[in-house]
């Protein structure tokens, strides 16, 4: 009955249908020939949103006065620890978010006064989630908020965080190589930060669907699908509030008849039209770095690791009655959207090579597993010759037994033996189902969402369920859906079906 009831939806959908802003941790360029700032200069109208998205699970913020002179001569101390933590070139990204706030500005006078500033610089430390809806008394007992007492130079200031870390970073210290899976490939936790991967990966793919012009005529009806897709589906809360905002508007913003008369591509559907006031994932993404995907050379891994992650993340998640139609808009996405043509075509051809519709999830979770290992294959052998793989990550057929020893039948032979190999695809599954999942979302229990006078904390479950509530509809309606078990299109339609009636809404940028 759910099956018939998605089918129903998803085809009024299609038939109503087919009628940047850089993230907090990246380097703030400087102006005329003045060194760019690391810190992230926050005031009372960001503060909180800042420090509660933040995927960093430390934050250090500097409250200063513009005109106090102790204050600027001591700005390039603080900015020689800020190049470690934050922008692109971080050494240690995601560890630290650092920060300031200007006293003298009296916007800041209350979130100042609420935090007891006496004195500048003045610098607390403490999990960011601990600022957002608190202030600090130095008087509390027991606070997760230190004050820095001794941090008047960059070396003081770096020893005092290695003291608190039990670390050992340095101001030589190269650019951050993220080596931790290949030289620790038995622990599943690594893949808690391709959350954020996957955010940026999203995030991406949109910027180039945008920047490329991309939308046309004969791409429309599948990029609205993988919207549709991405709102019921996707891992995170804010790209799927993020996808919701743009599918709902996406009639306004990309007119079908405009495209249609015009038969080419049209700057309204570019960056340069409304749709590039959308931020897919919210404004503080992309962020400009990569965490669980950062490759050991700036060419490698990044965004088609992202992708992965996402395409994976979706089939464990999709319901059996969806399956098949989840694949095909998966498959038209890559087609009409991913720019790499030699990667497209493979991709392509693999699609096209499916003879029956799927009617699982697991068939079509496996599906994408075996061809994300044949991708592997090919490049293996492709980047043998030219040495252009990453030397830190080579292609290996996936998992390896340090992550899932029960996933093959015949441990003793070696991933290599692809072709050779007898995969236990039960416990595949299982394992996708729980690295994609569980895992993938794992860090959400340390992201917690904070209401005036307390705190709540999202479980893995609701975080992995499809946030129906993440626009705003009408709750009761929206949860019906969820309850009925309604797949993706008949989420979808529900939304787009309500925007001939909403009035025009702003972009949440």
């Amino acid at each position: 009955m759910s099956s018939l009831i998605f089918m129903l939806f998803f085809a009024l959908s299609f038939s109503v249908s087919t009628g940047s802003q850089r993230g907090i941790l990246r380097v703030i360029s400087g102006k005329d020939g003045e060194k760019p700032d690391f810190a992230v200069e926050l005031n009372a109208t960001n503060f909180y949103s800042v420090l509660k998205e933040t995927p960093a699970p430390y934050a250090i913020v500097e409250f200063f006065a513009h005109w106090c002179p102790a204050c600027r001569n001591y700005k390039p101390q603080y900015e020689k620890v800020a190049r470690l933590f934050n922008g692109p070139d971080a050494s240690h990204p995601g560890i630290i978010l650092m920060t300031r706030v200007d006293c003298a500005l009296s916007i800041n006078s209350n979130l100042c006064d609420k935090f007891s500033v006496k004195y500048y610089p003045m610098l607390l430390w403490g999990p960011p989630k601990k600022f957002v809806g608190n202030g600090w008394d130095p008087k509390q007992e027991n606070s997760e908020i230190l004050a820095v007492e001794k941090g008047r130079t960059a070396d003081i200031l770096l020893g005092w965080i290695n003291k608190q870390l039990g670390s050992s970073y340095g101001f030589g210290d190269g650019k951050y190589e993220n080596e931790h899976l290949q030289r620790n490939s038995s622990d599943p936790a690594q893949i808690a930060r391709g959350i954020y991967d996957v955010e940026e990966a999203t995030s991406t793919a949109f910027g180039i669907i945008l920047d490329q012009k991309m939308i046309n005529s004969g791409t429309r009806a599948s990029l609205i699908k993988f919207l549709q897709l991405l709102v019921a589906h996707h891992p995170s809360k804010r790209c799927r509030k993020g996808s919701a905002d743009i599918l709902v508007d996406f009639d306004n913003l990309c007119p079908s008849e405009i495209l249609s008369a015009n038969n080419e591509e049209v700057d309204i559907c570019s960056k340069k039209g409304a749709l590039g006031n959308y931020q897919i994932c919210g404004k503080e993404v992309p962020r400009g770095y990569w965490m669980y995907c950062r490759g050991s050379k700036n060419d490698t891994r990044g965004f088609s690791c992202g992708l992965w992650v996402l395409l994976h993340s979706l089939t464990v998640r999709v319901e059996d009655g969806e399956s098949n139609l989840a694949f095909r808009t998966t498959c038209d996405f890559i087609y009409h959207f991913f720019v790499c043509e030699e990667c497209r075509q493979h991709f392509h051809d693999m699609c096209t090579s499916v003879s029956s519709p799927f009617k699982k999830a697991r068939d079509y979770a496996l599906w994408l597993w075996s061809a994300h290992n044949k991708v592997n294959e090919r490049l293996m052998k492709d980047e043998e010759s030219p040495g252009t793989g990453d030397p830190e990550f080579p292609k290996v057929i996936w998992p390896p037994k340090q992550l899932c020893p029960s996933c093959y039948l015949n441990p003793g032979k070696t991933s290599d033996e692809n072709s050779k190999i007898d995969w236990n695809e039960d416990e595949v599954f299982k394992f996708l189902v729980s690295y994609y999942g569980k895992e993938l979302v794992n860090l959400y229990e340390d992201v917690k969402e904070l209401q005036a006078g307390g705190s709540t904390q999202k479980t893995v479950n609701e975080e992995l369920a499809a946030s129906t509530g993440a626009v705003v509809v009408p709750l009761g309606a929206a949860l019906a859906i969820a309850v009925a078990s309604c797949a993706f299109g008949a989420l979808a339609c529900f939304w787009r079906s309500q925007q001939k009636n909403r009035k025009p809404r702003r972009s949440w940028n």
